[in-house]
């Protein structure tokens, strides 16, 4: 071999192997996993799911009617002002197809005036509100609501027969005794008697018992959490 030709063929085989070192290379770096690569795909029903055990918070407008029932005794003649009075949904209130406010989430309340009915007029009278909802989700929250008044039936019919009873008996027993002139007195004595009778009197008082139906309307609105 010439001696020309040796150093040719040695920088011949460095290029080669300098080639082959960067196709080597090449092929390395194609097979390295990328880091540009999309990141691994969440199932979509983890992510439902979780959502839906998430909380909601829904408002209950000011002026919705709710339907309670009572599970207090309240009445005029033995309540007193401030006394507390407890009540419980009788029917679920829903919004949208979801139900805010179950049947038998508890209320509690105060009565607010309270009046005896007199001998001579007055009836008996009870008002009472409610200032706390609790629900089975929201626990318990601050409430205003409508006041809840009952009064006593008057009596003025009766108290008419108590008088007139009295009149007609005694103006029958002063006309056998001494005729017109003792009518007249018999009557005047006996609407006296009756006068005194309900003069003596107290009129009704109002009661409301457990079971109860009553319905108050929200002041103000309510912000509930509902799953």
């Amino acid at each position: 071999m010439p001696r020309s030709f040796a150093p040719r063929l040695i920088r011949f085989a460095g290029i080669a192997l300098i080639a082959g070192a960067m196709v080597a290379g090449t092929r390395a770096d194609s097979n390295a996993p990328s880091s540009a690569s999309p990141a691994p795909r969440v199932d979509d029903a983890a992510v439902e799911t979780a959502t839906g055990d998430d909380v909601r918070e829904l408002t209950l407008p000011a002026g919705t009617v709710l339907p309670l029932t009572l599970d207090s005794y309240v009445a005029s003649d033995t309540s007193r002002v401030e006394d507390s009075v407890r009540a419980h949904v009788r029917r679920a209130i829903v919004v949208n197809g979801r139900t805010i406010v179950p049947a038998g989430s508890t209320l509690i309340g105060t009565v607010t005036s309270v009046e005896r009915p007199g001998r001579v007029k007055g009836r008996g009278y009870i008002a009472f509100r409610f200032s706390q909802l609790t629900t089975p989700e929201a626990g318990r929250v601050r409430i205003q609501t409508s006041r809840v008044t009952r009064t006593a039936p008057a009596t003025k019919k009766a108290d008419a027969m108590k008088i007139a009873l009295p009149a007609a008996g005694g103006a029958a027993v002063g006309a056998i005794v001494g005729g017109k002139k003792g009518a007249a007195i018999g009557a005047a004595a006996g609407g006296g008697a009756g006068t005194g009778v309900v003069l003596s009197t107290r009129g009704k008082d109002v009661r409301l018992g457990p079971g109860a139906a009553v319905s108050v309307r929200l002041l103000q609105p309510v912000e509930l959490d509902v799953r």
